[in-house]
């Protein structure tokens, strides 16, 4: 006993070296973002490996902001990102109460069907995405994102939102329903307020899967008006040169609205992604 007790804080100071060692190495790809999008052009591989520039400045920001279409790459990310997470977490919180709640026929084979499409790699399906796409005459717009975004995000965030359901007990909402409401009383006045720790959740998850894809947005849009901004970051690479300070400015600036969506839920946040692990 006395040897543990010697031990304490030792093992106690060695739990934050390590915690802290790992905030570092988390952070420190953000760190560099920054360095680079604040040093001079011409001081980019003078300085590259310096841990902090030796001269410093706003220029690239200047660039970005005023001499680019990077604003517009940004404001489309923010539409298609936020209708996406929005309009997923609708269709998910009906679905996932309708999959806890209910017992249906075939239920278990829209289960797997759901669970198959996560199987696919995207690079599969790609084609045929755009072939539907171009068809219905929805190339070059922020439209055709939302709906391939938001039906390829419903299968996890239904899952997601049926774990929240399944930890409700029922006989909440049974005894409402005694009082003289109707099932969808019931759902509206007490399970929706006791899973918005889960439709927060829902939503970080599909906020950020929109916020940051690539794949679809370049296939989809070639159009200057319609990029979001991971398309936009590409137009910083020409033939002969990469614009560094411009391309990691623009990444700076798009850190923004993830940071600012999460920490307006984050309250919510924590308590969702561990409430919906553990059913009763």
């Amino acid at each position: 006993m006395a040897a543990r007790t010697r031990n304490a804080p030792v093992l106690s100071a060695g739990k934050y070296l390590a915690v802290a060692f790992y905030v570092a190495f988390a952070l420190f790809p953000l760190y560099w973002l920054l360095k680079i999008a604040l040093t001079p052009e011409r001081l980019i591989y003078s300085d590259g490996t310096a841990l902090w520039p030796s001269t410093v400045t706003l220029d690239n920001f200047r660039t970005v902001i005023f001499a680019s279409d990077f604003l517009g790459y940004f404001g489309n990310s923010v539409i298609v990102s936020l209708t996406t997470a929005a309009a997923t977490s609708m269709i998910a919180a009906a679905a996932g109460y309708a999959f806890s709640r209910f017992a249906f026929r075939g239920k278990r084979w829209v289960v797997v069907l759901m669970l198959l499409t996560q199987m696919f790699p995207l690079l599969m399906i790609i084609a045929p995405i755009y072939k539907i796409v171009a068809s219905l005459g929805m190339l070059n717009s922020l439209t055709s994102l939302i709906v391939v975004y938001t039906a390829f995000n419903i299968p996890f965030a239904t899952f997601l939102m049926q774990s929240f359901f399944d930890g409700i007990p029922k006989d909440l909402e049974e005894a409402a329903m005694i009082d003289g409401c109707t099932r969808f009383q019931a759902l509206r006045k007490v399970i929706l307020p006791l899973t918005l720790p889960g439709l927060a959740a829902t939503l970080g998850f599909v906020f950020t899967a929109a916020w940051s894809e690539l794949l679809f947005a370049l296939m989809l849009i070639n159009s200057n008006d319609a990029m979001t901004f991971p398309v936009g970051l590409l137009t910083f690479v020409s033939k002969f040169s990469v614009d560094w300070g411009q391309m990691m400015a623009a990444g700076v600036l798009a850190l923004i609205p993830s940071c600012l969506f999460f920490l307006f839920i984050q309250r919510y946040l924590v308590q969702g992604l561990t409430s919906g692990a553990v059913k009763g």
